[in-house]
């Protein structure tokens, strides 16, 4: 612990200290820097007791006793290289300006007194933070973040898990410029952090991430490349330099049906990859995130209300309909519109139907029926589902949804549905973890803070404003904070910045950093974050180590994204997951004869059930078709072709 004294505290009738601010300089080898936390030694007791402040740089000056730059241009004869004529040197003294972080003793809150200036050691970083309330034996709930670092000392720095994941305050937002701000490696770190660190007395956890770039989190299961200092920091921090140890991937079909829409397609990493498929059951629950408001009037809202209530799921038969319906699949909803419609029609029964106008059943048959067609991949008309492992999460497990490759609309109804069973599992508290974090990237195109209002956006503010009293916890990037709406980050109780862009900072919401702050933070370099937490008085730079996981740029080379597929391929792959010894030969077998819906139905059914026989049960789902074979008599009778007269005018 380096207890060197670095400078003095100063004040002037221009420049007062106050109760969060005061001015100290030191000599100009000192290692003081912008965001250097030091520690204040009063000199004249207060109720006893000797005052000690922590405080963290913000500015800083350099000054002489030049009066005007020309009176330096004189003292070199006009110059540059002329300081050899000068009398004397010239003096230079450093002044830098720190905010409070703490005051000991907190009461009476006074200006910082005169006194001694000295570099924090690891013990008074510690308790500048009060870090120390929340790492106390018996009591430790800290979570690395980081690494503090000034001159040659290095301290951890901890966020305190009840104001990270609740339920004293919850989320994280981390924002910076894309490709150079690392959030995406940030969130990889901090996830590895949490799993390792988040206290057993206060329950599981697991996190859900939505990849929305390109390969970004499609290979945390697979080991990365680190340096030597990397490692280094892993083990003061107390974390595994390893890949997360259980990853689940999920991830809808392609419009085909054939294979998965994403990019871990290839061949060595499919064993956790699992089909994001819904039916309609899953889909009306959430149709309005599909459905245009400006189209969707209210008469046929009520439509669907009515639809949803007494026709699907249930046993419904009611004139005109020529039979009774039980909706469970859109397929099935076809069939039902198509009776009812063409009853309509040859029976006469006018423009209406239970106060329903033909046009809006029509309207709504073709809004719903669209929703198979608009979501190929992901809702099937068959209604088979294959979903998240709801009420069975497993602890410090990252499951993954990759929606990528989607359409918009297929995101709006994976973020919209996703979130909504997690908020319903949590309150009935069969999730099967306490605690779930929820990663969202690209804030600025989902929780926008102007633009129409959507559906997902208010998922997000919902997680935002009540989550944490289930143990649901937003973890968001993007590139804008300034553009994100005000309650999401407003409501996030952690703020991560990396490298900023000057634009952004010039906007009001960064208007309480000084200008030296915001410097800093348009040059960080990759690794580097500021941190404000809600135990942090002040914000606080840190060094994170490197994820210990394989980027995803570098794993797209390392495992091509596969070829399309055929159909026996796909189906053969699929079926592998439940019984290795399938083999293409006998699934080519199977599937002749039979058109492509057919075997994908037969394929995504067995996937859902997961058999203890797959073979049986997969041949199962195919009728026998008995090749056509014309019968011969045993001894048919030879008929002679009778011959023509010679003499037949028509013959030849």
């Amino acid at each position: 612990m380096s207890e060197a004294l670095l400078g003095r505290v100063v004040a002037t009738e221009r420049r007062p200290n106050t109760a969060h601010e005061f001015h100290f300089w030191t000599s100009i080898d000192s290692p003081i820097g912008i965001g250097t936390i030091v520690r204040v030694d009063g000199e004249t007791p207060v109720s006893g007791q000797l005052p000690r402040v922590y405080g963290v740089v913000v500015e800083g000056f350099s000054y002489t006793d030049l009066q005007s730059p020309i009176h330096d241009v004189l003292g070199h004869d006009g110059t540059p290289s002329g300081a050899a004529v000068g009398a004397t040197q010239r003096a230079e003294i450093r002044l830098y300006t720190a905010h409070v972080l703490r005051q000991i003793p907190d009461e009476p809150l006074q200006p910082v007194p005169m006194g001694t200036v000295a570099l924090a050691s690891d013990e008074d970083v510690a308790v500048a933070l009060r870090m120390d309330g929340y790492l106390q034996p018996g009591a430790h709930t800290g979570i690395p973040v980081g690494i503090y670092r000034a001159g040659a000392m290095e301290a951890p720095i901890y966020l305190d898990a009840d104001f990270l994941l609740g339920p004293e305050a919850a989320h994280l937002n981390i924002t910076g410029m894309s490709g150079l701000a690392t959030k995406t490696s940030a969130v990889e770190w901090l996830l590895a952090s949490i799993f390792t660190h988040f206290p057993a007395q206060k329950g599981s956890v697991a996190a859900i991430c939505f990849n929305v770039k390109g390969p970004d989190l499609l290979f945390l299961d697979q080991p990365g490349q680190l340096e030597n200092s990397d490692r280094a920091m892993y083990e003061k921090l107390g974390v595994k330099a390893a890949p997360f140890a259980n990853v689940r991937y999920f991830a809808p079909y392609t419009a085909k049906g054939f294979t998965l829409n994403t990019l871990r397609s290839n061949e060595q990493l499919e064993h956790n990859v699992s089909p994001l498929t819904w039916g309609l059951n899953e889909v009306m629950q959430f149709a309005e995130v599909l459905l245009n408001k400006d189209d969707i009037d209210a008469k046929a809202d009520a439509f669907i209300d009515f639809l949803q209530e007494r026709v699907i799921n249930r046993e419904f038969h009611e004139p005109p309909l020529s039979t009774p319906h039980r909706v469970r699949s859109f397929a099935e909803l076809e069939t039902f519109f198509r009776d009812l419609l063409r009853a309509m029609e040859a029976h006469g029964t006018g423009e209406h139907w239970r106060t329903h106008h033909i046009a809006t059943i029509r309207k709504v048959r073709n809004r719903l029926s669209n929703i198979s067609t608009r979501c190929a991949g992901l809702v099937t008309d068959e209604g088979t589902v294959s979903d998240l492992p709801f009420g069975s999460f497993e602890d410090r497990t990252v499951y993954v949804v990759d929606v990528a490759s989607l359409e918009e609309d297929a995101q709006d109804l994976i973020f919209a549905r996703v979130v909504s069973k997690l908020r319903e599992h949590l309150e009935r508290r069969d999730l099967g973890v306490s605690h779930v974090v929820v990663f969202v990237d690209e804030l600025n195109k989902y929780a926008p803070g102007d633009g129409p209002e959507t559906y997902v956006r208010k998922m997000l503010l919902d997680i935002a404003e009540r989550g944490r009293y289930l143990g649901l916890v937003l973890f968001s990037a993007q590139q804008f904070r300034s553009q994100v709406h005000r309650r999401v980050v407003g409501n996030s109780g952690t703020a991560l910045y990396g490298r900023m862009d000057m634009d952004e900072l010039a906007t009001p919401g960064y208007a309480v950093l000084s200008p030296a702050t915001k410097t800093k933070l348009a040059t960080l370099e990759k690794g580097q974050l500021m941190v404000r937490h809600p135990h942090f008085a002040q914000p606080i730079f840190v060094r994170f180590p490197r994820p210990a996981v394989l980027r995803g740029r570098d794993g797209a080379e390392r495992y091509p994204q596969a070829v399309e597929l055929s159909l026996d391929v796909a189906v053969m792959r699929s079926l592998r997951q439940l019984d290795p010894a399938i083999s293409l030969d006998w699934v080519k077998r199977t599937i002749a004869g039979h058109d492509e819906a057919q075997v994908i139905r037969a394929r995504n059914v067995t996937l859902q059930t997961k058999p203890d026989r797959v073979p049986s049960f997969f041949e199962a789902q195919f009728r026998r078709i008995v090749p056509m074979e014309t019968p011969q008599p045993a001894h048919a009778a030879v008929v002679p072709i009778r011959s023509l007269p010679s003499d037949d005018p028509y013959g030849f």
